[in-house]
């Protein structure tokens, strides 16, 4: 048994440990928004296409707006509970951990260059 092996787990169980880091976004899954001059990387999804390009527009035009993290996540959040009822959560920022039920085709998680955006209906 190798020395790494032995240091991830040991038994027989076999472990793989990820090839790139997920906060990294890879230039293959960049999708540069036209005019916005924008970084947009869509990590994960369970919503429609156009409600998706909707969180991406309207995340864009919330950092234009604010410099604060909590104020863009605000920002954000008030506009999905505006135009698709409540109630949406928000979260906003370069190194944060979740695990979150979602109602059914209403969750998009993705980059706008290097901040993340976490946005989903529950409630």
């Amino acid at each position: 048994m190798s020395e790494e092996t032995k240091r991830i787990g040991g038994g027989g169980a076999m472990v793989a440990k990820p090839s790139a880091d997920d906060r990294k976004p890879s230039a293959a899954a960049a999708a540069p928004l036209p005019g916005a001059g924008k970084k947009v990387i869509v990590k994960s999804a369970d919503m429609k296409d156009d409600m998706q390009k909707e969180a991406v527009d309207i995340a864009i035009a919330a950092f234009e707006k604010n410099s604060v993290e909590k104020d863009v996540a605000e920002q954000i959040k008030k506009e999905f509970d505006e135009k698709h009822g409540p109630t949406w959560h928000c979260i906003v920022g370069k190194n944060f951990g979740s695990y979150v039920t979602h109602e059914t085709n209403h969750f998009v998680y993705f980059y706008l260059d290097s901040k993340a955006v976490l946005l989903f209906k529950s409630g």
